[in-house]
């Protein structure tokens, strides 16, 4: 039985905390162990489970796009056909998946084998009778093997958790869960190794932490050269990659795409403000749709830091870099793109005052999710807090909407109100009357502490530093230590 040969990735990097907790899993092994690994496409599934496990016996299966289960099995059976050396295996025609299993089981019931099962959501075709059946395998035959792992490793997040790891056939069978996510800003600074910290951020908001879009980021003198070379000419890799995400992320239902576009024209949304645009009734469906596209890693909510997570307040956002700056730059050109308007002069598809507008919203959404980093950087991450943004509604003339970037409450009473300003420019004194505005409107308690943070790219003025207003002001290279 021939094993699927992987040559090493000698660059590759990151994966620190997940090659750990697959080191763990493989060693001192006294019994079969099951692996679930699921993320959003591109975030390097693959390439980290290849690597972990290249040095064992593997026999890898992959799910087809769009196949029947028919058509699933018959690649299946082709596949364990040329491991195997048997060309007669492809021609068994199976009832059942158990029927595949049981012949499977015949080549790896004994020493170290792993078995891996990629794109689980197309291999089962979103119904639940492949894990069903590998459930009774399992329990009659596979877990005989203590030297057996198995891998089942899925791009649509959403399948992966409701109908695997919350399957009742799979639970407490020596279960494993890895959530991959993208790669953090320091793993992106060793991935483009070369390039300046401004160019790496820049990249970072634009893509995210995606490992093959990072590679895609460096072939060019510049960061925004090579994206905008691969965005803005016909059959660019970023013009038409959007349609590769919802289709290995999530099963065939027009709804994802639609929030997902009406959130990219926007800024952000309201439930009911989604829910007027699709036409359908809120409930049960429209929270089934939000949850799935949450769990995709392709939406995220939040509410005001002093509300729950139930408030009619919740906002939607798209939280994929790539898909923010999809809808923003890419998809109102696709007809000029795919015309060729765009091939002498890529980087002129791209209003440069936009993008720095744009990038100074995803610079916002980038603090929010890396809070944690801040209240290591700012010293307090051994405090417990509430954080998020705070923001209100216009009221009156009198009382317009406001919106405080990040703000934490934390349990030593004291308010950590951060001012974000991505700008090429060092931020001038004049940031300090529109703070104090917004501090005016926030009103905290008497007993509350302001605990005053300016988070920027490129510094402040002197006369702003002079002034001693703020209490710290971070700046890019603060992330990277």
């Amino acid at each position: 039985m021939k094993s699927k040969e992987i040559i090493e990735n000698k660059r590759f990097i990151g994966r620190v905390y997940e090659k750990k907790q697959l080191a763990e899993i493989m060693a001192n092994q006294t019994e079969a162990r099951l692996i679930i690994v699921y993320g959003r496409r591109r975030v390097g599934k693959t390439e980290l489970l290849e690597q972990v496990f290249r040095k064992r016996n593997i026999l890898k299966f992959e799910g087809i796009e769009g196949g029947s289960v028919q058509r699933q099995q018959e690649a299946v059976l082709t596949d364990l056909a040329k491991y195997a050396e048997e060309p007669l295996l492809s021609k068994i025609v199976p009832d059942h998946w158990l029927d595949i299993f049981e012949v499977i089981n015949k080549y790896i019931s004994v020493g170290e084998w792993t078995l891996y099962f990629e794109e689980l959501q197309w291999l089962a075709n979103y119904q639940d009778d492949f894990i069903s059946e590998l459930k009774s395998a399992w329990d009659n035959f596979f877990k005989n093997n203590p030297k057996l792992i198995i891998i089942l490793c899925g791009s649509s997040p959403s399948f992966m958790v409701e109908r695997v790891l919350k399957s009742k056939a799979l639970y407490n069978r020596s279960q494993y869960e890895i959530p991959l996510k993208p790669l953090s800003l320091n793993e992106t600074r060793e991935f483009l190794k070369d390039k300046s910290l401004s160019e790496v951020m820049d990249a970072y908001l634009l893509l995210g932490g995606m490992p093959e879009y990072l590679k895609r980021a460096q072939q060019d003198s510049s960061v925004l050269l090579s994206i905008a070379k691969q965005s803005f000419v016909p059959g660019g890799f970023f013009a038409h990659e959007y349609e590769r995400i919802f289709t290995s992320s999530l099963a065939n239902n027009l709804h994802y795409q639609k929030i997902v576009e009406f959130l990219g024209e926007h800024r952000f949304a309201t439930r009911i403000e989604i829910q007027k645009y699709l036409h359908i009734e809120t409930g049960g469906t429209l929270s089934k749709l939000l949850f799935d596209l949450e769990e995709s890693g392709l939406i995220n909510s939040y509410t005001p830091f002093d509300t729950d997570e139930n408030s009619k307040q919740v906002r939607y956002v798209i939280s994929d870099a790539y898909l923010q700056f999809f809808y923003k730059f890419i998809k109102p050109k696709l007809k000029a793109i795919d015309a060729g308007d765009f091939i002498e002069n890529p980087l002129g598809a791209i209003e440069m005052a936009a993008l720095e507008k744009w990038k100074g919203f995803a610079f916002e959404r980038f603090c929010r999710a890396n809070h944690r980093l801040i209240a290591k950087i700012l010293g307090f991450e051994a405090v417990k807090y509430k954080y998020g943004a705070y923001f209100n509604r216009a009221i009156n003339s009198e009382v317009p909407g406001f919106q405080i970037d990040l703000i934490f409450a934390r349990d030593d009473k004291v308010y950590t109100v951060c001012e974000i300003k991505y700008l090429q420019t060092s931020v001038s004194k004049k940031v300090v009357g529109e703070f104090e505005k917004k501090l005016e409107l926030l009103k905290p308690n008497k007993n509350i502490s302001i605990h005053r943070v300016l988070i920027t790219a490129n510094g402040a003025e002197d006369s702003l530093i002079n002034a001693h207003y703020f209490d710290r002001i971070l700046v890019l290279e603060d992330f990277f230590r």
